[in-house]
């Protein structure tokens, strides 16, 4: 028996939960970055004088910086370890992060926030490759949507220190404590295995069969030692250099240009709504404190969205849940920009959250399951950056839409058709991956 069957047979144990946490909490720390600058814009905008065209720069920039890290640690990863371009990137942000709280101007928080974006680019489609190659098949989408509801918490977090930090002790200090997270770093070093699927594909099978013995025996299970076990034919083999054309050969081009629309559209819709989201809110004659309170409850309507989507997405599958909860995230942000009392408000903007990030943690499981071990970060980074590009255009395309005087209702009519027609796509694009391993649906 090979390593990687003797990797996907071990059960569902403690270690699968472990590093669930010890990822999820790198994904928990670059949501919280990404909500605080959303809660700081509209303080930040009142301070400095900004129009809505700059703050709609400062969320792009970040996005642009996105863009960047995904491809570069995406290559990265698949060249020097999930592991460590992990851990490199998360310090990374977290000390562009503290830097944020520094800046003396509207273009040093600019040069700032690419920083920032550089390093939460480049660490989440290698936190999910790593997630996704440790999975049980049978569990894998469960699992990586379970990691994408940690971004939930996250914004959680973001809500909860802009709400008690920011008034009191001002936006300084909401981003000196987001650059805390560095000290993570130390910890995943200790705590953290490899990719055992990377160390074969590098052949590196001495270091990968001590990883997987050491499973085994935390999961009850026997090991299985044959000579078979020094070699893996499932994994290609290693020293070929990874080119971008690969990604557009007959065999990966469908799936390649089906993951850079659904990349697109859902980056596009999220980070144009809920970088704006706190901004817009005041500006519809809400106060400060009483908009955190709202977008506070709306985050918390984050965490049931995944969990309902981590049930399904095992169940009926990946393509049938992402076109369902896309489509019904369309249709709660038509009904959230038509606005009405708070209550209606609350009630289509948490409706929103639900579906918008239960589809979120979808795409997160969808994407590493469409390519091999050579390339799958290589392959998920860049779809991701292609990504990122939506999210640069949405946040400064929704501020030229309100300096141009348009308003909450043509803003989130806008969205609702980019939300649909990703939708459509995956519904009539996508390949299903439910209950197949990683090998056989990349080969």
């Amino acid at each position: 028996m090979d390593i990687i069957h003797r990797l996907e047979r071990i059960p569902v144990s403690r270690f699968h939960y472990k590093l669930l946490v010890l990822t999820g909490l790198g994904w928990l720390f670059d949501a919280m970055d990404t909500g605080i600058i959303a809660f700081v814009l509209p303080v930040l905008a009142k301070e400095w004088g900004l129009s809505a065209t700059q703050m709609g720069f400062i969320g792009s920039m970040g996005l642009l910086g996105m863009a960047v890290g995904a491809v570069l640690a995406g290559s990265a990863a698949d060249r020097f370890g999930r592991k460590t371009v992990f851990s490199v990137t998360l310090v990374i942000y977290s000390v562009a992060t503290g830097l944020c709280g520094l800046a003396w101007n509207y273009e040093s928080l600019l040069f700032f926030r690419f920083l920032v974006g550089f390093g939460l680019g480049g660490e989440l489609p290698v936190a999910a490759t790593l997630m996704a190659e440790y999975s049980p098949p049978a569990s894998r989408g469960r699992f990586i949507v379970l990691l994408e509801s940690f971004w939930a918490a996250g914004w959680l977090a973001a809500a909860l220190i802009s709400y008690f930090i920011i008034p009191r002790y001002g936006w300084q200090m909401a981003f000196f404590i987001g650059a805390l997270p560095a000290l993570y770093v130390f910890f995943i070093r200790l705590a953290m295995p490899e990719s055992i699927r990377f160390l074969m594909d590098k052949g590196r099978q001495q270091e990968a069969l001590a990883i997987v013995g050491k499973i085994e025996q935390s999961a009850g299970v026997e090991s299985v030692v044959q000579p078979a076990a020094m070699s893996n034919t499932t994994v290609e083999p290693a020293g070929t250099k990874v080119v971008f054309k690969e990604l557009w050969t007959p065999r990966f081009a469908k799936r390649t240009i089906m993951l850079w629309i659904i990349w697109f559209g859902i980056v596009y819709s999220y980070y144009g709504i809920f970088t704006w989201l706190p901004s817009l809110m005041v500006q519809q004659g809400h106060t400060v404190i009483k908009t955190f309170e709202y977008v506070l409850i709306m985050t918390v309507a984050q965490l049931p969205g995944y969990f309902s989507a981590a049930y399904l997405v095992d169940r009926i599958g990946r393509k049938a849940t992402l076109a369902i909860y896309l489509a019904m995230s369309a249709v709660s942000a038509y009904f959230f920009g038509q606005g009405g009392s708070a209550e209606v408000v609350l009630l289509w903007g948490s409706l929103m959250s639900f579906f918008n990030l239960g589809a979120w943690g979808v795409v997160y499981t969808y994407t590493p399951e469409l390519y091999p071990t050579r390339i799958r970060a290589f392959g998920s980074g860049w779809a991701a950056a292609v990504g990122r590009f939506g999210g640069i255009l949405a946040p400064t395309i929704v501020g030229y839409m309100i300096a141009g005087q348009q308003g909450m209702e043509q803003v989130f009519t806008m969205f609702t058709g980019v939300m649909l027609a990703v939708a459509i796509a995956v519904w009539l694009f996508g390949e299903e991956t439910k209950g197949r391993t990683l090998d056989e649906i990349s080969s």
